[in-house]
Parts: C-alpha cells; sequence; structure tokens
C-alpha cells in the first residue's frame, strides 16, 4: 500500500473541483541547486530498497505485466521505461524513481478519476492551481507561450503528469516518445524531461547524496522526498 499521506500545497483539489477522497495537491518545482538546511550526508534513504529489475523492453507482455502488478496504467510504466533507458547512463535514474515521482505529482496522470490513454495523455489536462501570490504560492505572469498550455491570460500553472513550470518545461522539454513534438501534457515526453532534470546537476543517482540532491531540486521539501522514497521502494519491491 502506497503512502496515503501527500502533502498538501494549497488547495488543488478546490482548483480542479476534486471531490474525490484520494485527491491531493499538486505544487509546481522549479530546478535550484541550492539545498538549504538539508544534511546531505545523513543518507537517509537505503537506495538498494529503490533497486528494480530493469525495463529492457518497453512493450509486450511484461509492461503489462508490471502495470497490473503495480497498479499503474500500462502507457506509464512505457513512458517510465523509456525515459530511464534513454537517460545519461552515468546518472542511473530509475523507472522506480521516476514512477515515484509520477505518483505523487499526479497518480500517473490519473488525478481526479481521470485515466491515462495509450498516448501517454490524461483524459483531461492536468493544470496545477494559479501562481498568483497567495497563500504559499509564489505569484508568477503567465507568458503568451504558456498560456496556450494552460489557458490563464494572467497567472503561471504548473503542467502536465509530472507538473511542469512552463518555463523550466522550455530548458528541459524532451520528446520521449518520438513523434516529433517535446509536450509537457504528454506522460511520455514529461517522464523524459523528468529524467533530464534529474540528471541535469551531473550527480548519480546510485548514490544516497545524488538520489536525495536529485529529488530535492525537483521539490525542495524533504517531506516531498519522503513520499517519491516510500513510492519508489514499494513499486522496486513489488516488481522484484
Amino acid at each position: 500500500m502506497l503512502p496515503s499521506s501527500v502533502r498538501l500545497i494549497g488547495s488543488l483539489a478546490g482548483a480542479l473541483g476534486l471531490l474525490t477522497a484520494g485527491a491531493f495537491a499538486l505544487q509546481a518545482h522549479d530546478r535550484d541547486d541550492r539545498v538549504h538546511g538539508v544534511d546531505l550526508t545523513a543518507q537517509r534513504y537505503v537506495l538498494a530498497r529503490l533497486d528494480a529489475p530493469s525495463l529492457a523492453r518497453v512493450h509486450g507482455p511484461r509492461i503489462r505485466h508490471l502495470a497490473g502488478v503495480l497498479d499503474i496504467p500500462a502507457p506509464a510504466v512505457r513512458a517510465y521505461a523509456r525515459a530511464a533507458r534513454s537517460a545519461p547512463k552515468a546518472c542511473h535514474v530509475g523507472w522506480s524513481t521516476l514512477a515515484g515521482i509520477g505518483y505523487v505529482e499526479s497518480r500517473h496522470g490519473t488525478l481526479g478519476n481521470r485515466t491515462l490513454g495509450v498516448d501517454g495523455r490524461s483524459s483531461s489536462p492536468i493544470i496545477g492551481p494559479a501562481l498568483d501570490g497567495s497563500g504559499d504560492f509564489a505569484a508568477i505572469r503567465s507568458t503568451p507561450a504558456s498560456r496556450g498550455l494552460h489557458g490563464d491570460a494572467t497567472w503561471e500553472h504548473a503542467v502536465g503528469p509530472m507538473q511542469f513550470l512552463p518555463e523550466t518545461w522550455s530548458r528541459y522539454a524532451m520528446d520521449g516518445d518520438g513523434d516529433g513534438q517535446d509536450d509537457p501534457l504528454d506522460l511520455d515526453d514529461a517522464a523524459a524531461g523528468t529524467a533530464r532534470y534529474l540528471c541535469a546537476g551531473g550527480g548519480d543517482l546510485r548514490t544516497a547524496v545524488g538520489w536525495e540532491k536529485a529529488v530535492l531540486s525537483y521539490n525542495h521539501s524533504t517531506e516531498y522526498v519522503d513520499d517519491v522514497y516510500a513510492a519508489a521502494s514499494s513499486y522496486a519491491a513489488r516488481a522484484r
């Protein structure tokens, strides 16, 4: 059983009109290599628990089997496997880590009773709350380019199943499925972009310090990292 307590940041349930008990908030993130107030030498995580069988094949019975065992949509398993395989080898980002982030950010694109299509797209776009300066949110104005992703002419929003800010996506965008487009609303692309993001600092995610720093850079919260670790280690254990 994956952890049910995921940190609430703002009121996404209200923003998206979600009334389901499993609804949880998404937090916009942006890369910051500075990690304040965190002792990265403490090695709070046992990385052996994140080891999972390599998904050398991204199609076929293995993907469908894992989807059933892990309760992850098959297109999401495929997306995480592709992204891990295409990431720089020295980074050693695992598909289970990408799956842990995908779970925490959007339940693999199924947040709010959505479904994930075979094309990696949710049945309706996942758009985070307006970054309008209210509550704990920063005030970030949208741009002509970002408005096409979320439709808000005034305020910025994180978008897609991995919750990229449009400006961040412009730096880490990837075409994960080879369709000639890089779209943060497509989990194939978003997962590949997430792998690129985690590897951007040049660290090795097979080390405790490297793994924690990479996930902290994605969201500057030790509670967030705990949630990703719990999900990722659960996936890895069940996939063996």
